[in-house]
């Protein structure tokens, strides 16, 4: 079964830092494509990065601010977010697709399964 759950959200002044932990519960993520996604108020669920394959991917906005990772044993997946904007407040949702892909990984149709968020304040 492919079961997950995203953690590590909280507030945080600008200029901070988080990292979020996507851990999966009974299975790995080696070899799946995982993406990492935000969902604002009033907005449309945005990709925010996501690996693929030998590529890790970002969206044009956290470019040089987030990085994504993995544990050794493929059982978690981070995503380390610095000099954080109140314009990344928003609900973060790690999402998992089983079959392989070709082509980007942005994109949220491509995903079978999603956690169930968590979430992300950068305020004053």
């Amino acid at each position: 079964e492919v079961q997950f759950v995203e953690s590590g959200g909280g507030l945080v002044q600008p200029g901070g830092s988080l990292r979020l932990s996507c851990a999966a519960s009974g299975f790995t993520f080696d070899g799946y494509t995982i993406g990492w996604f935000r969902q604002a108020p009033g907005k449309e669920r945005e990709g925010v990065s996501c690996t693929s394959s030998v590529f890790t991917y970002y969206t044009d906005s956290v470019k040089g601010r987030f990085t994504m990772s993995s544990a050794n044993a493929k059982n978690t997946v981070y995503l380390q977010m610095n000099s954080l904007k109140p314009e990344d407040t928003a609900v973060y949702y790690c999402a998992v697709r089983r079959a392989f892909l070709r082509g980007s990984c942005l994109v949220t149709g491509i995903y079978d399964y999603w956690g169930q968020g968590t979430q992300v304040t950068v305020s004053s």
